[in-house]
C-alpha cells in the first residue's frame, strides 16, 4: 500500500547531485524510524539511509561522504540529498517510514511498514 510519496528524482550527469523529497506525511510525522532504499534493474532492493527519531544516521557503504538523509519534522518530510553521483547510483528509490527503531527492523529483519512508489533516479553522462 503506497502511502508515501517521493519527488525529486530525475537525470543527473556524473559528479552531479539530486535531491529526493518524500513527504508531506502523517506517516512520517508518527514514525520512528525513516529510510530510502533502491532497487536497480536485475538487481536485489538496498537500503540506501536510514534515520531515527533523535537523528541518528546510517549509510550504505557505498554512499558514505556522498550522500545525507535529513528530515524536518516541521513539514513532516524525508530529504535526500545525493552528490558526486556515479552511475551506479542509477536505480529506482523509495522512502519508507516505520514507527519502530531502526535499530528494531535491522536487529530482526522487518519490512517497513509503510513505503512510497518510487521516484527514478538515472546517472549517466
Amino acid at each position: 500500500q503506497v502511502l508515501l510519496v517521493e519527488s525529486g528524482g530525475g537525470s543527473a550527469q556524473p559528479g552531479g547531485s539530486l535531491r529526493l523529497s518524500c513527504g508531506p506525511s502523517a506517516y512520517i510525522y508518527s514514525s520512528y524510524c525513516m529510510g530510502w532504499f533502491r532497487q536497480a534493474p536485475g538487481k536485489e532492493r538496498e537500503g540506501v539511509a536510514s534515520i531515527e527519531s533523535d537523528g541518528t544516521a546510517t549509510y550504505l557503504d557505498s554512499v558514505k561522504g556522498r550522500f545525507t538523509i535529513s528530515k524536518d519534522n516541521a513539514k513532516n518530510t524525508l530529504y535526500l540529498q545525493m552528490n558526486s553521483l556515479k552511475p551506479e547510483d542509477t536505480a529506482m528509490y523509495y522512502c519508507a517510514a516505520d514507527r519502530r527503531s531502526c535499530l528494531y527492523l535491522s536487529a530482526f529483519r522487518q519490512e517497513y511498514e509503510y513505503w512510497g512508489q518510487g521516484t527514478q533516479v538515472t546517472v549517466s553522462s
